[in-house]
């Protein structure tokens, strides 16, 4: 009778778990850049009454007789498909269309997002609207990334060509291929930096940190930096952002599964419960 008290038990902290999940989701529905989640239950450990035994000579094999101890979340899988696209028309809003993700400096953290709202900031450097900082690479003579990661921004330090005395930016763009460009005064356009974007072996194992960042970890391997176009990093949009992945019609779904699990692991402590009750009141 406990088994059954305990099982529906787990029952209630499952179901919770997915109720906390679709929530989160449908909260996030209107998030740039967010990726749903999903909840994965498996069964636990299970009692044995009587152990299989092989057939003899004599008789046929029995099976075991086992009984369930209830459920559990197994995991809570992140789904990293593309969101749709939603047209701003601002020059410094950007969106990959692949598997790449944006590398951002939180202090002197790498993080990474596929939320492409930037603005420029009274610095002049590429920031997120909580003021992290997207890196990107300098560019050599020949347009070819070079050295580690730097803040984008709208420094002349790394123009190529090298900005000529007396020549000042006079607006900026950036293409599809990831790179800053500037307009200067004496007629040139040169190169300023170019987006870094990221790839992992393994996303779904990447830790959120809140503002639709994520951090490496052991589980989503190293990060696999490069430009667009590298591998599967996929390519770029200027003037429109990637849209939340989530789809309510499943949610919704999924609210009401998990609202009739609740109910029904319940209703098994109560039925437990009575019959309890029962056995009690025929003892007295």
């Amino acid at each position: 009778m406990l088994r059954s008290l305990f099982a529906g038990i787990s029952g209630l902290r499952a179901n919770q778990t997915m109720l906390d999940v679709t929530g989160n989701n449908i909260a996030n529905a209107n998030t740039l850049g967010f990726k749903s989640s999903s909840t994965v239950f498996q069964d636990t450990l299970s009692q044995m009454l009587t152990a299989p035994t092989a057939a003899t000579a004599n008789r046929g094999g029995t099976n075991a007789i086992q009984i369930g101890l209830g459920a559990q979340v197994a995991a809570t899988s992140t789904n990293f498909n593309q969101g749709s696209t939603q047209s701003t028309g601002r020059p410094t809003d950007l969106m990959i269309s692949g598997d790449g993700m944006f590398v951002v400096n939180k202090g002197t953290e790498s993080l990474y997002t596929r939320a492409g709202s930037f603005s420029f900031d009274n610095n002049g450097t590429l920031v997120t609207p909580t003021g992290s900082r997207v890196q990107g690479y300098a560019l050599d003579a020949a347009g070819v990334p070079t050295g580690g990661l730097i803040d984008v921004s709208l420094s002349t330090t790394n123009a190529q060509p090298p900005v000529a005395a007396g020549a000042t930016l006079k607006s900026y763009g950036i293409g599809s291929n990831g790179k800053l460009t500037g307009q200067f005064t004496d007629g040139v356009q040169r190169d300023l930096c170019q987006v870094a974007l990221a790839d992992f072996t393994n996303p779904m194992g990447l830790e959120k940190v809140g503002e639709t960042s994520f951090r490496a970890s052991a589980s989503s391997g190293a990060p696999q930096p490069g430009t667009v176009g590298t591998g599967r990093l996929g390519s770029l949009a200027a003037g429109a952002v990637e849209m939340s992945n989530v789809d309510l019609g499943a949610e919704f779904t999924n609210l009401i599964l998990a609202q009739r699990g609740f109910e029904a692991s319940s209703k098994v402590i109560t039925t437990s419960d009575q019959v309890l009750d029962s056995l009690i009141q025929m003892k007295r």
